[in-house]
């Protein structure tokens, strides 16, 4: 049996791996085995796309330099269409700049681990993302279809189609920007410290810091704002967190 094949039927979880370096891969799918998971595997950005769309897994390891598509193109493309819209991404970077690591996670990556990287933190980080908590999609559809659709200061957020549109035009976000949204707009005028949005959007054990938070701001602020430099929707309480502007 291959290191590729590791059985599911007594797995704690299923695990895609997309690394075109046949080492680091090998590296990876041993180690997450070794831990219990059942693995899959693919050297370029196509192949792993492909599984992703066509089979179901509960974490993606996935290389940002692939062959093919890239990294960040495969981690969109999961977000927007595919049988794992909502999977933990954790991407793998040789590049230590601060600027890709934040591109990748505004293609929607939950978490980065930079190369060279220990086989341990991987692990651990890795195993960090299992853990969060993942809706099914019954539970989902319940939930979202006894929802009715938000509509405050021209935005329109309907979770039943997941979907947001601002002043009539339809804007694409990834499931944490939808949440954060989602959160902030239906308790308008409520101040969430930065601690708060951490359990509430992150809602797990991961790796991350309030930092996060800042930076996923930024991001749905350049989705939604008409001037993202000078918000009208989101807004920043100095010294303690963010808020929605009140109705």
């Amino acid at each position: 049996m291959t290191i590729q094949e590791t059985p599911i039927e007594k797995a704690a979880g299923r695990v895609l791996v997309v690394e075109d370096d046949p080492h680091i891969r090998e590296l990876v799918l041993l180690h997450l085995g070794l831990e219990g998971l059942a693995t899959a595997a693919a050297g370029d950005g196509t192949d792993g796309l492909q599984k992703a769309r066509t089979e179901s897994f509960d974490l993606i390891v996935l290389d940002v330099m692939l062959p093919g598509l890239d990294g960040v193109t495969v981690c969109r493309a999961i977000r927007r269409d595919s049988e794992n819209p909502d999977v933990p991404v954790l991407m793998l970077t040789a590049r230590r700049e601060e600027s890709d690591k934040v591109v990748g996670l505004e293609s929607g990556a939950d978490d980065y681990l930079t190369k060279p990287f220990g086989v341990r933190e991987l692990v651990a980080r890795a195993r960090a993302l299992l853990r969060r908590p993942r809706q099914t999609t019954a539970t989902a559809v319940a939930d979202d279809s006894a929802e009715p659709p938000v509509f405050i200061h021209g935005i329109e957020i309907d979770s039943a189609r997941r979907r947001v549109r601002v002043d009539g035009r339809e804007v694409e976000l990834t499931d944490q920007e939808f949440r954060l949204l989602h959160l902030l707009a239906t308790h308008a005028g409520i101040v969430f410290s930065r601690e708060a949005l951490l359990s509430k959007i992150w809602r797990g054990d991961t790796f991350v810091t309030v930092r996060s938070v800042d930076t996923l701001v930024k991001r749905l602020r350049r989705r939604i704002e008409p001037d993202p430099a000078s918000p009208r929707f989101l807004l920043t309480v100095w010294g303690v967190g963010y808020k929605f502007a009140d109705v």
